[in-house]
């Protein structure tokens, strides 16, 4: 039943991811046309005229075909940056995490394994629903008297691996989207930074005098994408970092409050 509703749900967050890309790359390319290039953004009321003094929307929307791509980026950072905050916060469950394991070791010390399994249910998260497989298993098996220590320690470790091959692909879920993000969006904006110096020196290559306009428009895109893509590269790596320091304390968590289990459960069996 547990891996039929983890299928379900990992499932439903595959649909999510998928839809919220499309979704934001149209809503990035309305941006561009309906706002970014609204007549009322240039000089004369044509986007192919200079932008008005100071406005930045229109000097944006001189950045050329790229431009949406990299603001669907931009926003795709943003949105999955958001769900793993929720995300990983919904892990850590109520509380200090330090706190939960410190409580739980004291409470398999003084071996009040009911108690523990009750503290579990208060703080939820990962390493609660880790811990609480460990001590149900351990509170089943100690009474056991059919099976050797070895092959109860097994059990323990096995249901607890289970657990935690459960919750682990859920936190890191999406982190390969803003990795990938964070590579892709200086690439993107270099190739628009290319295609910007090649009509700014295609503009400086006309015969007499050059063309002023083109080569203006040129010079803006490649800066605009170059801006563009490297913000978002910045962004998207400050987060993939910033997101596995979290996960990683989690695993060490998880790691510390297991080995206690085992541990406790070895020294009652002696």
């Amino acid at each position: 039943m547990k891996n039929s509703n983890s299928s379900l749900i990992e499932s439903l967050k595959s649909v999510f991811a998928a839809s919220v890309i499309i979704i934001e790359i149209v809503i990035a390319f309305l941006i561009y046309f309906y706002v970014l290039g609204n007549p009322d953004n240039f000089q004369g009321g044509d986007p192919a005229n200079h932008p008005l003094p100071g406005n930045y929307f229109g000097i944006v929307y001189k950045g050329g075909v790229l431009v949406p791509m990299l603001i669907a980026l931009l926003m795709m950072v943003i949105t999955f940056g958001i769900e793993r905050i929720f995300t990983i916060s919904s892990a850590k469950g109520r509380g200090s995490v330090r706190k939960f394991i410190i409580k739980i070791r004291s409470l398999m010390a003084s071996n009040n394994i009911d108690q523990a399994i009750a503290e579990c249910d208060k703080q939820r998260g990962s390493i609660a629903n880790v811990v609480k497989a460990g001590l149900s298993k351990y509170s089943i098996l100690v009474k056991d008297n059919s099976l050797d220590a070895e092959k109860k320690i097994g059990l323990i470790q096995k249901d607890i691996e289970e657990t935690t091959q459960l919750e682990l692909p859920m936190l890191e879920k999406n982190l390969v989207i803003i990795a990938t993000i964070a590579s892709i969006a200086t690439l993107v904006g270099l190739l628009g930074t290319v295609m910007g110096m090649i009509k700014a020196f295609a503009a400086l290559a006309q015969a007499g005098a050059p063309d002023s306009v083109g080569l203006a428009n040129g010079i803006s895109e490649a800066l605009i994408n170059t801006a563009l893509g490297i913000s978002t590269s910045a962004i998207a790596i400050i987060l993939y970092n910033y997101f596995t320091s979290k996960i990683d304390a989690l695993t060490h968590g998880i790691d510390e409050a297991s080995f206690s289990i085992v541990q406790n459960f070895t020294a009652q069996t002696k």
